[in-house]
């Protein structure tokens, strides 16, 4: 956004089981500003710590927004803004966590902290229309006309280049044949992505011992072991490529950075959540012309052309998560259509040119409300 804005990048501490994601911000130039209390996981004393450190910055820097992501950071980050008297706060809900994450008094507990939140904010940031009817009519976090719905954007142009030779390497590496058919699926090994009904879906996709298929686990998590417990019980021949690299029915390659490597690799990409914002991963898929199956969670449906670039399933359903994958993997054809419409497609809603002017626009009426004269922007 600059030269029009300056900006300041703030952001938490990495835990375990997160993928580091500094290199996206080495690539483009921007050195952010860790507050090493800021973690996903809830600590009163590190909260609070991670509170004053934030008012500090605001303090010093005086942005004229402070735009959040996220549940821990949009917390700490809106009462920081707020008590700075920040003329505009903004939060957007990439996600949310009002079910599949926690038990029914903590839920509650979380969807009337974001009610008084959305109250202090200017205004609030839904990424699909799906998640903005969730927000306002399911969850009542506040009025339809306070949430504005901006999709994500992001760089596609490395999912559609140099594709033969990532395609070979990757394939290479794992031991996949060029006659076998790749399913992936990538992401946190976390419960709410729910790794298991991808495992089930495998074995029963397998069931017969005729097919020319792999599938491959891109990402780690404290879920893991459950995982591969599952494989264990389903009786699929699975390995952890990090300590054995051996071809296998399942391979869970821990994390990737080049998932544009590993979309050119894959044959079909899937994901089996039970809670979705919207999802990357099929946004990056469909960039790199591959045919996604899913569930129907969240935002997934805002994101998938319906029979057109990938197929949506009942949440849950193992059948018929299978049933759609089978038609994909005897159906080399349909692989390629449901390619060819998914980069169209994904170009023309996902770009980061689009979700630049969509937010300049935004951050414009905001600030329009407010005698801020500058345009300084903290996220």
């Amino acid at each position: 956004m600059p030269p029009d804005y300056e900006t300041m990048l703030v952001v938490g501490a990495q835990e375990e089981h997160e993928q580091d994601a500094g290199h996206l911000t080495e690539a483009l130039g921007i050195q952010p500003v860790v507050v090493p209390q800021m973690k996903r996981s809830i600590n009163f004393s590190e909260d609070r710590r991670a509170y004053l450190k934030l008012k500090e910055i605001i303090a010093r820097f005086k942005p004229d927004i402070v735009h959040t992501h996220a549940a821990k950071s949009g917390t700490l980050g809106r009462l920081a803004a707020k008590a700075c008297k920040v003329p505009v706060i903004v939060h957007t809900f990439h996600g949310h966590v009002f079910h599949s994450y926690f038990n029914p008094l903590k839920t509650k507990a979380f969807i009337q902290i974001e009610r008084w939140l959305a109250n202090q904010s200017s205004g609030i940031v839904a990424i699909s229309d799906i998640q903005k009817s969730e927000l306002s009519a399911t969850y009542k976090i506040c009025p339809e006309k306070k949430i504005e719905v901006i999709p994500l954007g992001m760089d596609l142009d490395k999912f559609s280049v140099d594709l033969e030779d990532k395609r070979a390497s990757f394939r290479k590496q794992y031991f996949i044949a060029d006659d076998e058919v790749a399913v992936g699926i990538i992401g946190r090994i976390v419960p709410v992505k729910n790794h298991v009904l991808f495992i089930a879906a495998a074995a029963q996709a397998v069931a017969d011992g005729n097919k020319k298929i792999r599938f491959i686990v891109v990402g780690d998590g404290d879920m893991r072991t459950q995982m591969e417990q599952a494989c264990q019980e389903a009786g699929l021949d699975y390995t952890y490529w990090p300590e054995s690299q051996r071809v296998a029915t399942v391979t869970c390659t821990s994390w990737r950075m080049d998932v544009d490597t590993v979309m050119a690799g894959l044959d079909i990409v899937m994901l089996t959540s039970h809670n979705e914002g919207t999802p990357l991963s099929m946004i990056e898929a469909q960039a790199a012309g591959k045919p996604v199956v899913c569930t129907r969670v969240g935002g997934v449906a805002d994101v998938i052309k319906e029979g057109v670039t990938g197929f949506i399933t009942p949440p849950g359903d193992t059948a018929a998560l299978s049933e759609a994958l089978l038609q994909l993997y005897a159906n080399k054809e349909q692989r390629e259509a449901f390619g060819i419409a998914g980069q169209a497609f994904a170009q023309q809603a996902f770009s980061y040119q689009r979700l630049v002017g969509d937010m300049d626009n935004y951050y414009k009426r905001l600030l329009a409300n407010t005698k801020a004269g500058r345009k300084k922007m903290m996220a």
